[in-house]
C-alpha cells in the first residue's frame, strides 16, 4: 500500500484491544523512525520514553483525563523536550558530527556550535520552551506515520497533565519536561471511531499555489 492509501487508514484511535501488544521487531522499526525524524539543527533536543509498566501507566491515566487508552494500548510513547543544558547537548552533538567524519574541519564544526548555542540563548524562555515542544511534535510525527506503515494504531494526545506527568515519572530532575504523548497498539473492533468518514478540507480550501 502506498502512503497514501496508509494515512487515509489510520485515525486517533479511542479504543485498544488490551490483548494484542506489538511485537518486538515491530517497536524496533517504530523506535528507529523516530531515531530518524527530522529536528531543529539536527539536535533532536528530546527523549522518548516508551512504558510498558502497568502500574505506572494507571497511574498516568489519572493524570490524563481518564482515558483508557493510556493503560489499554500496547506501549505509551511519551515525548519529552529538554529544558536545561542546552549548551552541553549542542557540544554532545557537534561530537557526534566530528566522530561521524563528515569531511569538515572541527574548528568549523565548533564555530558552528557556537552559532547554535547563541541561536538559543537569545531565546526569552517562552520562545525556547515554545521551540523545543515543537521539535518533539516533529518527532510523533514521524511515529504516526510508521505505525500507519505497519498497520499499528495510534493516537496522539495532547490531553494530560505534563505537570503530573513530569512528577511522576521524575522528569524534573532530568531536565526534561512530557510534551505530548501517544499510546499505540491495535484498534478494537468495537471502536466505532474507525468507521466515521475521513473529513479534511478539501484541496482547494487548503492550498493556495502563489505563482
Amino acid at each position: 500500500m502506498n502512503l497514501i492509501d496508509n494515512l487515509n487508514w489510520r485515525y486517533a484511535t479511542k479504543v485498544f484491544d488490551n490483548s494484542k501488544k506489538i511485537n518486538p521487531d515491530a517497536l524496533e522499526y517504530l523506535k528507529e523512525s523516530v531515531r530518524l525524524s527530522v529536528s531543529s539543527y539536527g539536535l533532536q533536543l528530546y527523549q522518548v520514553l516508551i512504558i510498558e509498566n502497568v502500574e505506572l501507566r494507571k497511574k498516568l491515566r489519572k493524570a490524563s483525563w481518564d482515558q483508557k487508552q493510556i493503560t489499554d494500548a500496547s506501549h505509551l510513547f511519551v515525548f519529552c523536550n529538554y529544558t536545561i543544558n542546552y549548551d552541553r547537548h549542542v557540544d554532545d552533538y557537534i561530537q557526534r558530527i566530528i566522530n561521524a567524519q563528515e569531511g569538515k574541519s572541527p574548528d568549523e564544526l565548533i564555530s558552528y556550535g557556537a552559532f547554535i548555542k547563541s541561536s538559543i540563548s537569545n531565546m526569552n524562555d517562552a520562545e525556547r520552551k515554545s521551540w523545543c515542544e515543537k521539535q518533539t511534535y516533529l518527532a510523533m510525527n514521524n511515529l504516526l506515520i510508521a505505525c500507519a506503515e505497519q498497520k499499528i494504531d495510534a493516537c496522539p494526545m495532547e490531553g494530560f497533565d505534563n505537570t503530573a506527568y513530569n512528577q511522576i515519572l521524575g522528569l524534573n530532575e532530568l531536565g526534561l519536561n512530557a510534551a505530548v504523548i501517544t499510546p499505540v497498539g491495535f484498534r478494537c473492533s468495537a471502536d466505532k471511531t474507525q468507521f466515521r468518514p475521513k473529513v479534511r478540507r478539501s484541496a482547494q480550501q487548503l492550498f493556495n499555489t502563489i505563482n
